[in-house]
């Protein structure tokens, strides 16, 4: 928000006109505490006392419409596409998203919590087809919201390779598995716990994220590019804040400490042994809405 307020304040001197009201929508799911977001602004409200802003909260899915058509200008989404639907409604399900059992019910990623080396090829291909489906949705749901020429800038975990079970992508949830797996061998966590389990999240590759946009067709690609980040020192902690809800409704929250504990065990033992080689890769999408 504040970068905005600054480049459309700079906008303006230059072109020497007056600076338009400003309209922001926060939006974030029903079941979460907005008024911590809210309570933040007063930053804002500070440093641009002089600026015409105004912010207003959406609650709900993003999967869905949120906003009066033509009203959005800028879109902007920060590791927020990877989630899948169906995370939306954890509080109300047993986790399995997406679903990976076979006929009879039983676990298809035995062990495991993502797509790894191990998984058989249904597994990948169930958490493609949810993203394909809900990166979409996401889609459908912006596009009548945006004016012609609006855009969108999308900042996604994502992936270089064409394969799903490189270290790129799935290691961080490796390391996890392999920390509940071990609070399962010490009776600490019931094994159906961990076979029930998948994460409601997907890293695409570029390539998957750019097939879904031509799909959609109301908006082309105007710049993307990829960063690989590396944050060993701060994974663990990092890798709590946002999957912490998840695993502890799951599991128990009294048994969240000695997971993390050995998650950060875990990481200290690879990367002595690995040289910390360990990275993830951010893709940057910008789109522009095609005119009607």
């Amino acid at each position: 928000m504040s970068t905005e307020i600054e480049s459309t304040v700079k906008s303006c001197s230059k072109l020497g006109c007056e600076i338009p009201e400003i309209q922001f929508y926060l939006n974030d799911l029903v079941r979460n505490d907005v008024n911590i977001l809210f309570k933040g602004l007063t930053v804002i409200e500070e440093k641009f006392k002089n600026v015409p802003w105004f912010a207003m909260g959406a609650p709900g899915s993003f999967h869905g419409r949120l906003y009066p058509r033509n009203s959005m200008h800028l879109v902007h989404s920060s590791y927020g596409v990877n989630w899948l639907s169906k995370s939306h409604r954890l509080l109300q399900t047993n986790l399995k998203v997406p679903k990976l059992t076979n006929e009879g019910g039983l676990p298809l990623n035995k062990g495991k919590i993502y797509i790894s080396k191990t998984s058989p090829p249904g597994v990948r291909e169930a958490y493609l087809s949810q993203f394909q489906e809900d990166f979409l949705l996401f889609l459908k749901g912006r596009s009548p919201e945006m004016v012609s020429d609006g855009r969108m800038v999308l900042i996604f975990h994502g992936r270089k390779s064409a394969d799903p079970t490189l270290k790129e992508s799935c290691y961080t949830w490796e390391i996890l598995a392999e920390a509940i797996s071990y609070l399962v061998s010490q009776g600490v966590i019931n094994e159906e716990k961990l076979d029930s389990f998948n994460v409601p999240y997907y890293i695409p590759s570029q390539e998957e994220a750019q097939d879904i946009v031509d799909k959609k067709g109301s908006f082309t690609i105007v710049a993307e590019r990829g960063s690989t980040w590396s944050r060993p020192e701060a994974r663990a902690r990092n890798l709590r804040a946002f999957t912490e809800p998840m695993i502890s409704h799951q599991s128990g929250e009294e048994v969240m400490d000695k997971l993390y504990g050995k998650v950060i065990d875990i990481l200290v033992l690879k990367d002595s042994k690995q040289g910390n080689e360990t990275s993830g890769v951010g893709i940057v999408l910008e789109l522009k809405k095609k005119k009607i």
